[in-house]
């Protein structure tokens, strides 16, 4: 069972005031945030606003790339080349790098986003790329236990830190389930706090195919744009700490 855990959240997608603002309540509840960075969602002004939040909330601040694909807000696979996909990581990276110099706050970590995250989970070339990135930028790399991106990372030296998701259902073999299938998204507040209980004291979840499944985590992530995300970051952080486990950046 773990007795530490860091609760994570994907932040800076939303450019609306209230968006924001519930972006800047969560950082009151996790301990380390993945800010959009241009590819599939993200400003320079929404990049300001999470850092310098961050930065007064003492939370860890991570780099969250995409696939560069606004329109479908890098939920769908890209048939991109390896070179151009790079070109664009390395943009999006050195855009908040830019901004967290500016805010005098240091990135700790890269997240990648969405359908980037879920290949990368199985395929080299994609797994290569951020691992090279990391690596070359020195920053842990977020990802799911046992991947291919994880065994690179461990192969490269880069730290590598594993995800669960409190509010997506899971496939048999440890994946996350497609979007475009009924249930992936966990609507129910009480379901979301169960499997966020479960992952974090190491215990089985059930899948979407009724099986049950252990998925390592260090670190838990709850989408902001999840309808009653911050009720739910609210609740599943009493949660936690009524079972002493304590909640801490995994870089800090």
């Amino acid at each position: 069972m773990n007795h530490m855990v860091d609760l994570n959240a994907d932040l800076g997608e939303d450019e609306s005031v209230a968006g924001m603002a519930r972006d800047i309540a969560i950082m009151d509840i996790v301990s380390s945030c993945n800010i959009a960075c241009g590819g599939h969602a993200g400003s320079i002004k929404t990049m300001r606003a999470m850092l310098t939040a961050a930065k007064e909330k003492n939370i860890s601040a991570g780099a969250h790339p995409s696939y560069p694909d606004r329109a479908n807000f890098g939920r769908r696979s890209m048939d991109i080349h390896p070179t151009a996909l790079t070109a664009s990581l390395w943009e999006q990276l050195a855009t908040i790098k830019a901004i967290a110099a500016e805010t005098a706050i240091n990135l700790t970590h890269l997240k990648p986003h969405g359908a980037l995250y879920n290949d990368a989970q199985d395929k080299e070339a994609l797994a290569d790329i951020l691992v090279e990135i990391a690596r070359t930028e020195k920053l842990a790399l977020v990802g799911m236990a046992g991947s291919v991106i994880h065994q690179k990372a461990n192969k490269s030296g880069v730290r590598f830190i594993a995800e669960a998701f409190i509010d997506r259902r899971y496939t048999d073999r440890s994946r996350l389930q497609s979007r475009t299938e009924n249930g992936a998204v966990i609507a129910d507040d009480a379901d979301r706090i169960e499997q966020g209980l479960s992952l974090a004291q190491g215990k089985a979840i059930a899948t979407a195919g009724e099986q049950s499944v252990i998925i390592h985590a260090e670190t838990l992530c709850l989408h902001s744009d999840s309808d009653g995300a911050l009720a739910t970051a609210k609740v599943i952080r009493r949660a936690l700490e009524r079972e002493n486990i304590s909640i801490a950046a995994p870089t800090a």
